[in-house]
């Protein structure tokens, strides 16, 4: 039971290369682009879900380790950036241009922990940083099925997996708005 946490976390990643991977070759391959847009979109779901379980498993069992603390937040990344990317190719335009400001408060809080880190400045994830994972991924999981299913997906239902993007890149800014705050109070005291 030790390592099953990071070996669903490693699960994740290659997961996550494998949907990357099927949401290109669903533009490059007509043919067989709705099957690998159903992969793309079941493979993210399921990498999702493995998010949650691998962090419950650790806690639950007090498996925790350095390695999973590092590899989480890394296939966490790794996972949204690949979708993000993979539904831009597609011509999302919405998750193109939500997915630029969550890549970009993501990138930023990362540079700010490693900057901060060697002067002994911790940024603890808050409770709003889990939500925003969550609604991140939520958010692009439902921007993966309506990009499998364009002829239903009209109308009302796009709409609110386009305000979903929003409401998660939002959230995504504004937690990164709080890190910011925090360093600097950090560094002042």
């Amino acid at each position: 039971m030790k390592h099953v946490p990071n070996i669903l976390t490693l699960g994740r990643l290659v997961l996550t290369l494998l949907v990357f991977l099927a949401l290109m070759a669903g533009v490059t391959l007509p043919t067989s682009g709705p099957n690998l847009l159903y992969f793309a979109f079941w493979g993210f779901v399921i990498a999702a879900v493995t998010d949650f379980f691998d962090g419950w498993l650790a806690r639950k069992y007090q498996v925790e380790s350095l390695t999973g603390a590092i590899l989480d937040p890394i296939a966490d990344k790794v996972l949204v950036a690949g979708a993000i990317v993979g539904l831009a190719i597609n011509g999302d335009h919405v998750a193109a241009l939500t997915g630029g400001l969550i890549l970009f408060r993501e990138f930023s809080v990362s540079a700010l922990r490693e900057v901060l880190a060697p002067r002994g400045v911790r940024l603890p994830v808050t409770m709003l940083a889990k939500w925003k994972t969550t609604l991140q991924l939520v958010a692009l999981a439902a921007a993966l099925l309506r990009l499998t299913q364009p002829a239903w997906m009209t109308g009302t239902v796009s709409t609110s997996v386009d305000l979903s993007l929003w409401l998660a890149a939002a959230v995504t800014v504004w937690t990164g708005v709080e890190y910011g705050l925090a360093a600097r109070k950090a560094l002042k005291a």
